[in-house]
């Protein structure tokens, strides 16, 4: 039987979870540089020991309001390619390894932004737990198109 472990937070009452090996840390942070016509996800940008981190607004990128920025934002920094993004998320779980045989694919259930961004769900005990494609939730443009070469 495989199994998975995954990061769990939440945002607006939901259970996400992202894989552990994509995780680099998790912190909380409260001082963000804005980052004039930046897409509406982009929360802003700060300094990890030396090194430019973009925070993406999950809330946004779920089509939710987007969070308030008077306090300390909880941030799950993932590793996408070659750079680290900042995930911004209401309250910071546990990591929990899971049975890929309670592995769902995504509820039907499940409509609009939201869809796109999950890979799938674990049922665990009393919840559902919506697996996050990092990727996927760290791109903060649609219409990001490939470079002309």
């Amino acid at each position: 039987m495989s199994t998975r472990q995954y990061a769990t937070f939440e945002v607006a009452g939901q259970l996400f979870g992202v894989e552990v090996e994509a995780v680099q840390e998790v912190l909380s942070f409260s001082e963000y540089t804005a980052v004039p016509l930046a897409p509406p996800a982009v929360g802003g940008l700060f300094n990890l020991r030396g090194q430019v981190i973009a925070a993406v607004d999950l809330r946004v990128q779920l089509g939710l309001p987007p969070r308030d920025f008077a306090g300390p934002a909880m941030n799950v920094i993932v590793r996408t390619g070659d750079e680290s993004v900042s995930l911004l998320v209401d309250r910071i779980g546990e990591v929990v390894e899971l049975s890929e045989e309670v592995f769902e694919p995504p509820p039907d259930t499940l409509t609009g932004p939201s869809r796109e961004l999950i890979t799938g769900a674990f049922k665990l005990d009393g919840r559902l737990m919506l697996a996050l494609d990092t990727a996927r939730a760290v791109a903060t443009s649609s219409s990001a198109s490939p470079p002309d070469d």
